[in-house]
């Protein structure tokens, strides 16, 4: 069945974006190394890695949640699948044109890693990136359902907010981990500074294409 492959498809596009957030500095994975290394505690890095989860999960939901409440306007699904598509587009245009770092991110207190992690993922468009596969599985979803109620429709799509996030977020917990780990052990924040490239362009990149793929699909897809 081509939506049967549509789906699974859109679903490990969630997980390969939450791994690559996970791997991605901007994500916070350097301040849990950080953190770990200057109490000399490896719990720390663990307690560091679960509060910045914390903070990306929730940014995801307040995301992902005010659009699940809209596909219960089912006959304008396209052309919400449009406005979030071009939405995300936009937001990548603006960071390849605008690639500085949000300066009030620098005035989070270190410790506050769960509300740096919220607001950075908020600010680098992370939760915006979900809602054009979001919006996809979703469609694929009711066109599998058939006629339903509205209030059954709007409990599925809130089930689905909640379990794209979950998963998007267990992967780039997962990803930011092994990298957190790696750099911890046995490679050190110098190599770090050393080696890593500037992901903020091809962030901004992906995000114009993620956004792109969101209209064409609502377009011309399912």
């Amino acid at each position: 069945m081509p939506d049967d492959m549509t789906l699974t498809a859109l679903w490990w596009a969630v997980i390969f974006s939450g791994l690559y957030h996970g791997v991605n500095p901007g994500m916070g994975w350097p301040l849990a190394v950080s953190a770990a290394l200057m109490t000399r505690k490896p719990v720390d890095l663990a307690k560091a890695l679960g509060l910045l989860s914390v903070g990306h999960l929730l940014a995801m939901l307040a995301i992902l949640l005010p659009f699940s409440m809209m596909i219960v306007l089912v006959e304008w699904e396209t052309q919400i699948r449009i406005g979030a598509g071009l939405l995300v587009l936009m937001m990548g245009g603006y960071l390849l044109i605008n690639p500085r770092h949000p300066r009030y991110l620098a005035r989070v207190h270190p410790a506050r890693l769960g509300l740096w992690s919220f607001l950075a993922a908020i600010a680098h468009g992370a939760g915006l990136m979900l809602v054009p596969i979001y919006l996809g599985i979703c469609a694929i979803e009711e066109n599998d359902a058939g006629h339903v109620a509205v209030q059954g429709l709007m409990q599925g799509d809130l089930g689905t907010a909640l379990h794209v996030a979950i998963a998007h977020t267990l992967a780039m917990t997962f990803a930011g981990g092994v990298v957190a780990i790696v750099i911890y052990r046995w490679l050190g924040l110098k190599f770090l500074s050393r080696t890593w490239f500037n992901l903020d362009r091809v962030w901004a990149g992906s995000l114009v294409l993620v956004g792109a793929f969101g209209v064409y699909s609502a377009l011309y897809g399912h």
